[in-house]
């Protein structure tokens, strides 16, 4: 009789996430174990146990999944959890707390595909400005980008000091080149989208960032790109099913085009969809986080993955 397939879902807050959830059951797994409250020091013991208690071919069935809100938690979860394992009973485990590794691998390689189908640039030419750029979505997409040679600035709406201790403790990390900025008035933002080749807009859902009068201030803007769903949307002018779609309000800046959130949300799904089901049996063990995602973005936008 085949072994079921698990998924452990490990989440350092109160409530696993039903996206999530909804996402392994559609990938395929047959059962789900939710935990909340998880602390780091408890993911050695509870990696062990869910590998020891199952033969070789029962640990290709066995996955784990890890959760919450914060990046580097997240990652030092996934990085003990790897340290737990050994061999052979070592199983796949994908990192993506509030889906932030996947929705920011789909958001930067979809502007990465509309910069060089539109304008024939690359990543590693641009300036990047991440309006909400210290949420978690926010944060993953601006190491992503940095990591792919972009200069690139987390902006915070509130305070400067947070948005240069983000950009800071994520360098440390991560080995990127973050610069943090505010934008807390029309002004900031218009200084701010002054010079910007790319603009990121993870705000929170349902507030306007950049209306059509601080758009009117970019004059080599070449992709925006809104990952909100919620009216108003983020980004003034671009619809949430644009992809690549003129962005009128940007008339200072020549073939300026915008991608609006459900077309990034389409490619965040197919992409969990896909990594969560590569947990599924690998001759070898799998270890997913941001740059596995944003590899594998690229390889379905583009057909290859990062060198």
């Amino acid at each position: 009789m085949a072994k079921r397939s698990i998924l452990h879902m490990l989440d350092p807050m109160p409530n696993n996430s039903p996206f999530d959830i909804n996402m392994a059951v559609d990938a395929g797994f047959d059962v789900l174990i939710p935990y909340s409250n998880v602390k780091l020091d408890s993911i050695y013991g509870l990696t062990q146990d869910a590998t020891f208690s199952r033969s070789p071919s029962g640990v290709k069935r066995t996955g784990i999944f890890i959760g919450g809100r914060d990046l580097g938690l997240a990652m030092d979860m996934l990085n003990t959890s790897k340290q737990a394992m050994v061999s052979p009973f070592d199983v796949s485990v994908f990192a993506d707390p509030s889906g932030a590794f996947t929705t920011a691998a789909a958001l930067v390689t979809c502007a990465e595909k509309e910069l060089q189908a539109k304008h024939d640039k690359e990543l590693n030419e641009c300036s990047v400005v991440i309006y909400g750029g210290t949420g978690p979505v926010g944060i993953a997409t601006g190491v992503i980008a940095s990591l792919a040679g972009a200069y690139v600035t987390l902006t915070d709406h509130l305070s400067i000091d947070t948005a240069q201790d983000v950009a800071k403790a994520y360098n440390r990390r991560f080995s990127c080149s973050l610069k943090g900025d505010v934008a807390n008035s029309d002004a900031d933002k218009a200084r701010l989208i002054a010079n910007a080749d790319i603009v990121f807009c993870t705000a929170k859902a349902g507030i306007q960032v950049l209306s059509a009068g601080v758009l009117k201030a970019a004059t080599q803007l070449k992709v925006a790109a809104d990952v909100n769903a919620v009216p108003p949307c983020g980004i003034e002018g671009i619809k949430n099913d644009d992809f690549g779609a003129p962005l009128i309000h940007a008339i200072n800046a020549q073939g300026a085009v915008g991608i609006g959130a459900l077309a990034i949300g389409n490619v965040k799904f197919q992409l969990q969809h896909e990594l969560l089901k590569a947990m599924l049996g690998p001759e070898q063990p799998l270890f997913i986080d941001f740059r596995y995602a944003f590899n594998k973005a690229r390889e379905m936008q583009f057909g290859s993955g990062v060198n």
